[in-house]
């Protein structure tokens, strides 16, 4: 019995030694001559990347003020207003200052800006009248226009019942909002609207890629990153063609409703 004790114990000694003599393979083992050698084993740093920075900006100081990278388009002020905006036509607009606000005058056309844009986060709030005047689509009806072509409703959709896909928050007869997030008339509500616009072919003018939006209405989401088949029409279904564009205006739409706008800021993506 010892004898056998000690044959087994002298055995696995020589396995032991053989498996500290045996060469390692190495990680490029069967890989053609030249190639690169892969680590053996991946540490934190190497999914790390620390440069170039992440640009720093200041936002506002209060919800829904501007940030440092804004571009203001109205703040309240007079002389900010011809500066930043014109009529359909190019001219000064005939829209005005009532306490700090733009207020649409009826039949004075549309406002739009002097500035061209393309993706962009927009601030914007609204108020429709206190003193409530008609129902449906004739009651605090105005719009956003993106890129002067696809509409983001503003409508006093406060207990005033018209087609879902033309009330407030809608991207007008595309998408009904998720929910009506409305506050009464004569209070003021907000939209931040995430816009990516439309990339085209080269020798096409139907769309490579369609417009998407992204909507909050007083902070809640009600469109997310929608995608649109076209620009907004009143009649008929918006179509994916469309005639070939780049940077456009932002609009405000004049439907006769005395609708009012302040603080609106835009961030270019």
């Amino acid at each position: 019995m010892k004898k056998t004790i000690i044959v087994s114990l002298t055995f696995f000694a020589a396995l032991m030694s053989f498996g500290q003599q045996a060469p390692q393979r190495s990680a490029s083992a069967g890989r053609p001559s030249g190639t690169q050698e892969y680590p053996a084993r991946m540490t934190p740093q190497m999914t790390e990347i620390m440069d170039p920075e992440v640009k720093v900006i200041q936002p506002g100081e209060q919800t829904g003020a501007a940030p440092s990278d804004a571009i203001v388009l109205f703040d309240g002020t007079a002389g900010i207003i011809n500066r930043e905006w014109e009529d359909a036509r190019g001219n000064p607009t005939r829209w005005i200052l009532q306490e700090g606000a733009l207020v649409c005058v009826k039949g004075s056309g549309v406002i739009r800006t002097r500035r061209k844009f393309t993706d962009f986060q927009l601030h914007i709030e609204w108020r429709a009248p206190a003193e409530i005047e008609g129902e449906g689509q004739g009651r605090g009806n105005s719009g956003v226009f993106l890129q002067g072509l696809y509409e983001v409703q503003i409508l006093d959709s406060y207990n005033n019942r018209t087609y879902r896909n033309g009330q407030a928050g809608s991207v007008y007869k595309q998408y009904a909002p998720l929910v009506n997030a409305c506050r009464k008339p004569g209070e003021w509500q907000s939209y931040d609207i995430i816009y990516t616009a439309p990339r085209f072919g080269n020798d096409s003018a139907s769309y490579f890629t369609p417009p998407r939006v992204t909507v909050l209405h007083n902070g809640v989401l009600i469109q997310n990153n929608v995608s649109l088949r076209g620009p907004t029409l009143y009649i008929g279904m918006p179509e994916y063609s469309i005639k070939k564009h780049g940077p456009e205006p932002l609009v405000l739409q004049d439907h006769g409703n005395p609708v009012a706008f302040r603080n609106i800021w835009i961030r270019e993506l």
